[in-house]
């Protein structure tokens, strides 16, 4: 375990206090989680405390735990993750929040504190459903203005919710239920009956490229 990550756990601990919900160095990061009701001003202090000075949000990017459940309470599901840097002291964090309602998943917007959350905020809005409260433009980004759901939630179907076609008797586009019957994945080799037959084998005298003739239907 490094010995300077150590000392960011225990200033990390000293600046934010009770705020503080866990913080643990796995695979030599550090990881810190904090409450949603704290999690604005955890931001700020992890960005101005002497020591700490992580003025750079790297990324930002939201979680669907329904199936891994969590170390706080099971029925807590998604989160929001940010990777912070201090360039000046040249340290990084992983700070994490669960938002604390399932059905409507929020936490506070963090773009007064890092102004590059805002995008990283819509990708999360998009495709996990999670609400940044206060965000000035809180809109989809990947998506279409029209789509149904969150691509990244576990529980959105493979084939989506719509499908969009081009009606000529409309003269634009229209969405649609998806057409799709639901079908099995899983690859499945399927052989003719005369597969192989007489295939050519390098070696006992047959040179290598002999193969490659008789696929391409040449001769020998």
């Amino acid at each position: 375990m490094s010995e300077s990550l150590t000392l960011l756990q225990a200033r990390i601990a000293q600046v934010l206090g009770p705020m503080l919900v866990s913080s643990a160095i796995q695979t030599n990061e550090l990881n810190v989680v904090v409450g949603a009701a704290d999690y604005l001003q955890s931001c700020a202090l992890l960005r101005d405390s002497e020591g700490l000075q992580f003025e750079q949000l790297i990324d930002l990017c939201g979680l669907d735990m329904s199936e891994y459940r969590n170390e706080i309470v099971e029925t807590q599901r998604f989160w929001v993750v940010c990777h912070l840097l201090s360039v000046s002291l040249n340290q990084r964090v992983r700070l994490k929040v669960c938002c604390t309602d399932d059905d409507f998943p929020s936490v506070a917007s963090v773009m007064n504190v890092w102004s590059s959350a805002n995008w990283y905020e819509r990708e999360a809005f998009d495709l996990y459903g999670i609400v940044f409260e206060d965000h000035p433009d809180l809109r989809r980004i990947l998506t279409d203005y029209g789509f149904v759901g969150h691509p990244f939630r576990k529980d959105f179907p493979l084939s989506g919710h719509v499908e969009m076609r081009y009606d000529p008797e409309l003269g634009r586009v229209v969405y649609q239920p998806v057409s799709i019957e639901p079908r099995d994945v899983i690859p499945r080799v399927i052989r003719e009956p005369q597969y192989a037959v007489g295939a050519v084998i390098p070696g006992d005298g047959v040179p290598a490229n002999a193969v490659a003739i008789v696929a391409a239907g040449g001769t020998k």
